[in-house]
């Protein structure tokens, strides 16, 4: 008895979800583009130049305590 309303619980489910599949497509992504409208940096003129900006860095991967 348990087996047959296992049955009809899996198949209730399996029909609601293709309904919901055949009234409720997935909807295509899109991709924003909205990065490309703010300002840029030309890098090709920084390397021309050699006037790169530096970075500091505390590099504290090889520093042990004793």
């Amino acid at each position: 008895m348990r087996g047959y309303h296992t049955l009809g619980i899996v198949a209730a489910l399996l029909i609601g979800f293709a309904i919901k599949l055949a009234f409720f497509p997935v909807p295509v992504a899109t991709a924003a583009f909205s990065f490309a409208s703010g300002p840029t940096l030309d890098v090709s003129r920084m390397h021309e130049n050699k006037q790169l900006p530096q970075q500091a860095l505390r590099d504290m991967s090889f520093v042990y305590a004793d």
